[in-house]
């Protein structure tokens, strides 16, 4: 019996253990899941590579996604937390809920990606670089939707002033790095890929771009030497990504108008201003009744082409593998003109091809540390530009200034050519019609000189065309000889072809806007730029000290060569038989005339080095030396030395800074010195190139023997060399609450030294002044930038604001006077002035006081100045005290460069849609306004003259109205404060409004992504001016309006598409 008890408890022990185990086994399998989930970016593509991991698993339990982002982690406890990682993207968890399908839609870090900066001639991370350096990427640009690489800088970084030259389609713009740095050409240098572009950057589609960086400080530009003084800009264009091949297509389309026009007086005020003229002058009244005249021709609304469409179409292939990296891209861009693009004489069409390709050939890494693995790079791109483009700017022979001149009483059409001008048809042709409705068009009078009906301008047959083809390829390979130890040889060419093509018949537009004759002229010019660079580059860090070792060498060489001709006499005035062979002038008459050769080469060659250290990320030191031997100077100043050092200090890395609040992120400490040259002055300047046909007849009395002779044209100086820039940096830059607010202050000191001029020197000495190296400029200033951003879940801000001050002084000009006058206006004489001691250039003339209200002022003026001034009048400053009214009362009265730029960019996004603005401007500028025509007495005139003196009281600042030539007191023809305009504005540059549809109903149709978005380009321009426009760039003094084309206000719809 005890027998039986003992088995019935042993069986009745194994039973429950059974059963424990039971149990176990089933928690066991509760617990422990085989989890599956993808991972996606927020576009909705497959992020191949990302890693999984179980967070709170010991034994590091990970994964990665395969091809199409899939993953599965086995043995995954319940609820367990999974954090999926990938670089460039914000780590993301989730926590594990049975059987659940997890999916992942990792962000952008934007911290992460902007930790890199590229340098000259490699990358730096953001926390070490110790220079000046601004960036902009391809999200900025993608809001911004810049047409020219130039415009895609305009109020994006600080220290760059960017002003548009016009409106013009395809037109470029004037770009200025910390202000003008020299009197000669201050443009900077452009490096797209490694490789330095000539000859225009308007080539370059700003599609392709993946970031833009400018080197502002002579420490970041040091390691471009003799061609870096102005500041380099370097370009990158984009490459592939990891993954799938990724197919995008953009498109947009748009409608430009003018966004404003200039207030012009209309049929009645005009009438009765000319009446006013006409009473003051002894002459009768050129109209009966002023008030019966209405408001007369608006000739801006007969202009303008309102509603001219513009269209961009962006095409691109690209993705990555272990091997391959490839980009492809087709862009196609065409604008018509605001001002005669409906009539073919105003646009622009560029057509464009990228491919950038990198192909590792081995990559052994990780077998072993020595002929580690080879890469070849290939980028190549290919460019086509085709534009018309009308006369801008011009007082005499414009279509804006015949539309702003113009009788507003005149119809644009006559009804019969009995209303026209007589003149000799057999010799100028016949009358001209409207090219788009066939109506006869109406012809001022001769009293206009040659200004002209502007449809009559448009419609006439002088049909000028500029094409443009680039090719720029660049070659490299880069291999990785030993540890760390990278050697890079590239090959670069710059390619370009361009020309002008142009053909005329007889033409009667006005008395002196004539041509007797027809023909044809053709221009072909092509340039070749090539480089050679052979680069090592070496990194190395030992426990917290990092070194990067740049040793390089360069060499570069620029060919061209032109060819044009003339001939005149065309049978037939037909578009697509006008060339050079149709026409039947001869040379024996004179009817044919051609010219070319080959352009003056130049060379460069360069070695160049740059050591960077810093510890622990703490200490930071920067050293680089740059030596460039150019054949554009003497034999005693071939070659020149250029230095930079910079420093740079983590003060949040030190340890007496661990316990600082959390919202303290990090402070650094920049400072930064060297020398930058400029060679970018011309082509044999040292010597002198010596003159055939220089013959003298030696005997006499019949007896006379013609010898051939020749002479040294100028005076030669084997000591010139290049413009030398000296500048100094100090910066702060400080990060608050995780680099979500930053704040980064610059102040700089910059003095270009033997500024390069014709040389003071007696004139007798030569046929020509030598060039020497005798000027000096300095700029300072001080840049600030704030940049916010947040993310809230699916909200996302983010804003920046930078503001730049920069002051001008010409120290010296370098020649005996100490001053230059420059920027004739018609009818006025030189404007602006460059002088010893003041901003280069400025506007040179009269201050104002008033005007003369009576007769009793008018006396008392007059005596004391010997004027014959009349009520009306303008009284005149004596500047200088001297108790005369001479021109040595001239003085600064006004500077065309804005002492302050600025730009504000702002992003949002909630959930699938986005929103982004930018606004530019400048406070500081003036402007000259010199759109008025002092030849001609009955042209037409702004508004603001029907507030001109017209009794006492009436006026205090523009005078009385008569014509130019009864104008005894030259109150228009001095040039004085009276043209000096307020030239502050800020303009919302770009506005757009997008919204991303849902992948889940995108994905049905195969498309990955499909973004629909509005925008709009200069919505609103708030300023003071009166102008067509406040941004004016086209003489050597900024702010002098001649009347240039406007900038187009553009709304576009557009959508990105990605499959």
């Amino acid at each position: 019996m005890k027998n039986n008890f003992l088995k019935q408890n042993r069986t009745r022990k194994v039973m429950l253990f059974m059963c424990l185990l039971f149990l176990f086994s089933l928690e066991t399998f509760a617990q422990n899941l085989t989890v599956k989930g993808i991972v996606k970016d927020v576009f909705g593509e497959a992020v191949i590579g990302a890693t999984v991991l179980v967070v709170n698993d010991d034994t590091s339990t990970g994964t990665v996604t395969d091809i199409d982002g899939n993953f599965i982690l086995e043995n995954v406890p319940d609820g367990s937390m999974l954090e999926v990682r990938y670089i460039g993207y914000i780590s993301q968890r989730q926590k594990v809920e049975g059987n659940k399908f997890l999916v992942f839609s990792l962000k952008e870090d934007s911290k992460t990606l902007d930790e890199v900066v590229v340098v000259g001639y490699g990358v730096q991370k953001k926390s070490v670089v110790t220079a000046s350096i601004a960036k902009v990427d391809s999200e900025t640009l993608t809001q911004t939707a810049p047409t020219r690489m130039d415009n895609a800088l305009r109020g994006l970084a600080s220290g760059v002033q960017v002003i548009a030259g016009d409106g013009q389609p395809g037109s470029g713009t004037r770009v200025r790095v910390r202000g003008i740095g020299t009197i000669n050409n201050s443009d900077p240098l452009y490096i797209v890929d490694g490789m330095p572009i000539s000859g225009g950057i308007d080539n370059i589609n700003p599609a392709d771009i993946e970031s833009i960086e400018v080197l502002k400080d002579a420490a970041s530009g040091a390691v471009y030497g003799a061609r870096a003084a102005n500041g380099v800009v370097l370009v990158t264009t984009k490459k592939g990504k990891m993954g799938k091949a990724q197919v995008s297509y953009n498109a947009s389309f748009g409608w430009q108008s003018a966004w404003r026009k200039r207030d012009m007086l209309n049929a009645t005020e005009y009438a009765t201003l000319m009446n006013e003229a006409c009473a003051s002058s002894g002459r009768d009244a050129m109209f009966a009744d002023p008030a019966s005249l209405g408001e007369g021709t608006d000739w801006q609304d007969v202009l303008f082409n309102n509603g001219a469409p513009v269209q961009n179409h962006q095409l691109s292939l690209s993705g990555a593998t272990d091997r391959v990296n490839y980009y492809f891209s087709l862009g196609y861009y065409n604008q018509e003109g605001i001002i005669g693009g409906d009539y073919d004489a105003s646009n622009y069409n560029r057509l464009s091809f990228r491919s950038n390709t990198e192909y590792t050939v081995f990559d052994e890494s990780k077998s072993r540390n020595w002929l580690k693995s080879l890469k070849f790079t290939l980028n190549a791109s290919y460019s086509r530009i085709n534009s018309r483009g009308i006369t801008a700017g011009s007082l005499t022979g414009s279509v804006l200034g015949d539309a702003l001149f113009m009788d507003p009483t005149m119809p644009v059409y006559a009804e019969s050519e009995d209303q026209l001008q007589s003149y000799d048809r057999n010799k100028y042709g016949e009358p001209i019609y409207d090219k788009k409705s066939g109506k006869l068009l109406a012809m001022p009078s001769s009293d206009f000189n040659e200004l002209a009906n502007p449809l009559a301008r448009l419609s006439r047959n002088q049909n000028g065309k500029n094409n443009s083809d680039k090719i720029i390829a660049n070659m490299a390979l880069d291999f990785n000889v030993w540890d760390n130890l990278h050697y890079k040889f590239s090959w670069g060419s710059d390619l370009a072809f361009w020309g002008y093509d142009n053909w005329w018949e007889p033409a009667y537009l006005n008395k002196n806007a004539t041509t007797d004759n027809s023909g044809v002229s053709s221009q072909m010019n092509r340039g070749y730029n090539w480089q050679i660079e052979n680069v090592l580059t070496y990194d190395k860090s030992f426990g917290q000290h990092s070194f990067n070792v740049v040793l390089g060498q360069s060499a570069s060489r620029y060919t061209s060569r032109a060819l044009n001709g003339t001939r005149y006499d065309l049978p037939a005035y037909l578009d697509d038989k006008a060339n050079i062979d149709f026409a039947t002038g001869l040379a024996s008459d004179g009817k044919q005339t051609n010219s070319g050769g080959l352009g003056d080469p130049n060379s460069l060659a360069s070695y160049f080095g740059r050591l960077s250290y810093n510890y622990a990320e703490r200490y930071m030191l920067q050293f680089t030396v740059r030596r460039d031997g150019s054949s554009r100077f003497g034999s005693n100043n071939k070659w020149g030395t250029f230095p930079s050092v910079s420093l740079g200090w983590n003060i949040t890395n030190e340890s007496f800074l661990e316990r600082r609040p959390d919202w303290w992120t990090n402070t650094k400490v920049r400072l930064s010195w060297g020398k930058n040259g400029n060679e970018n002055i011309g082509n044999f300047r040292y010597t002198a190139n010596v003159a055939t046909g220089n013959n003298y007849p030696f005997g006499a009395n019949g007896n006379s023997v013609l010898i051939m002779g020749s002479k040294p044209t100028g005076t030669p100086n084997a000591d010139l060399k290049w413009e030398e820039s000296e500048q100094f940096d100090a910066g702060l830059d400080f990060g608050f609450f995780n680099n979500s607010l930053t704040f980064t202050v610059d102040y700089f000191y910059k003095k270009t030294n033997g500024m390069l001029k014709e040389m003071a020197i007696p004139s007798y000495l030569g046929e020509s002044k030598p060039w020497g190296n005798v000027g000096t400029m300095k700029n300072s200033g001080v840049e600030l930038e704030l940049g916010y951003k947040i993310n809230r879940g699916d909200f996302d801000f983010g804003t920046n604001l930078n503001v730049s001050y920069i002051k001008n002084e010409l120290v010296d000009l370098g020649n005996a006077d100490g001053f230059e006058s420059k920027d004739n206006v018609h009818q006025i004489g030189n404007v602006s002035r460059a002088e010893n001691g003041q901003p280069y250039p400025f506007f040179y003339g009269w201050s104002t006081n008033g005007i003369l209200q009576n007769e009793s002022e008018a006396d008392a003026y007059n005596k004391q100045y010997g004027q014959s001034a009349v009520p009306g009048d303008v009284r005149f400053v004596d500047y200088n005290r001297d108790g005369a009214l001479t021109d040595d009362d001239m003085h600064n009265i006004g500077n065309g460069y804005p002492k302050v730029t600025f730009g504000w960019n702002f992003n949002a996004s909630y959930k699938n849609f986005d929103f982004s603005m930018l606004i530019s401007g400048a406070f500081g500028g003036k402007i000259a306004d010199v759109t008025r025509r002092l030849d001609c007495d009955y042209v037409n005139l702004p508004a603001e003259f029907m507030d001109r003196w017209h009794g006492e009281g009436t006026s205090n600042k523009i005078p009385r109205f008569t014509f130019p030539g009864k104008d005894s007191n030259r109150n228009w023809g001095r040039f004085s404060d009276l043209y000096i305009h307020n030239g502050d504005y800020a303009r919302i540059k770009n506005i757009q409004l997008g919204y991303t549809l849902p992948a889940t109903l995108t994905r049905k149709f195969f498309v990955s992504r499909l973004r629909l978005y509005v925008s709009a380009e200069n919505l609103f321009t708030f300023t003071g001016y009166k102008g067509l426009d406040p941004e004016l760039a086209n003489d050597a003094a900024p702010g002098i309006d001649r009347g240039y084309y406007p900038q187009a206000r553009t709304y576009t719809v557009g959508f990105n598409l990605n499959f």
